[in-house]
């Protein structure tokens, strides 16, 4: 059972933020800012894609919700939320972060400086999955 499984289940204790029946948020262990929180579906999922459309609704008016919250005790500059799929989520089960941003935080994106084709080409590859 993954670690997120385990707290969704009570075997491991966490500082809870909001729960329902279906989705649960709680405190960062190593967070990027104070009140950096994550949100998890309780039943096991890994990616976006597999997630049920009803729950992936909860969980965007919960992020919705705990952004409000965040704006109301930290007067933060800005938030980020973001998640991270396939091999690049660390734990194996979907979750979102949730954080105050600020000016001076430290926290960036890193990318690549690598040439990528922006295209109509690369557009329209896309759409036809869609």
């Amino acid at each position: 059972m993954c670690v997120f499984c385990k707290i969704a289940n009570k075997e491991q204790a966490v500082y809870t933020v909001y729960e329902t029946d279906n989705v649960m948020a709680f405190l960062d262990y190593d967070p990027i800012n104070e009140g950096h929180i994550l949100l998890i579906p309780k039943k096991h999922y890994l990616d976006v894609d597999e997630l049920p459309s009803k729950l992936l609704a909860e969980l965007m008016e919960t992020s919705q919700k705990l952004v409000k919250a965040i704006k109301k005790v930290y007067n933060p500059e800005g938030y980020s939320i973001m998640q991270n799929g396939g091999k690049f989520n660390d734990v194996g089960h979907y979750h979102l972060h949730i954080f105050p941003r600020y000016m001076e935080d430290g926290f960036g994106w890193a990318a690549s400086d690598m040439q990528f084709n922006y295209s109509q080409e690369v557009a329209d590859k896309i759409a036809a999955m869609i």
